[in-house]
């Protein structure tokens, strides 16, 4: 029996974005195409099998640990993103700025997906969701740099919409104006809930 629904959503990529280099800059540069490796996207910084542990898994892990690279992609929602903007008093907000991989359109709360969903390309390449993305102060410095006075009212923006994490399940290319579509954990959700 299939451990994962497909669901009746899809998304469309609107947007796709490479950090060449972490340690340079957070900012990505737009690209027509990703040809997504198990490593993550040929040419990401990001990518790789391992990384070292961050502060989002300190209670786990000491810092620098090195652990599963769960996080090869950054995606966010093109819906999130306008709200984001909006509510920082920005028109438009560029998702290099954030060091985005892809922008998709279409899923609702795209920010809460469950973890362990599948987003799978037409190319057959599929995007396991690691988790959302919460946001940090990373992204303040280059929107500061292009919209002065707004950096700082990024990350309460951006707080419940930052996007999700993700990996790569199955080799592919995925270009502009693809669709993906969106396959589920067939689970109940775990009756032992943390509460936030």
């Amino acid at each position: 029996m299939p451990a994962l629904a497909k669901t009746a959503y899809s998304a469309t990529i609107t947007w796709l974005g490479l950090v060449a280099d972490r340690a340079a800059a957070l900012p990505s540069q737009p690209v027509e195409a990703l040809e997504l490796g198990l490593d993550g996207p040929l040419g990401e910084s990001h990518g790789g099998m391992t990384r070292p542990s961050c502060s989002r898994v300190l209670g786990l892990y000491p810092r620098n640990t090195p652990i599963r690279n769960t996080r090869q992609l950054s995606i966010v929602s093109a819906e999130e993103l306008a709200a984001i903007a909006a509510e920082m008093g920005l028109e438009a907000l560029d998702p290099a700025l954030l060091g985005a991989s892809m922008v998709v359109s279409g899923l609702p709360d795209f920010s809460h997906l469950p973890p362990s969903s599948r987003l799978l390309a037409d190319s057959g390449a599929c995007l396991t969701v690691d988790m959302e993305n919460r946001p940090c102060t990373l992204p303040a410095r280059p929107i500061e740099t292009a919209h002065p006075g707004h950096g700082k009212g990024f990350k309460p923006a951006a707080q419940g919409r930052r996007g999700v994490t993700a990996w790569v399940e199955a080799e592919g290319r995925v270009v502009l104006g693809d669709r993906l579509t969106l396959f589920v954990p067939d689970q109940p959700v775990w009756a032992g809930q943390v509460p936030r």
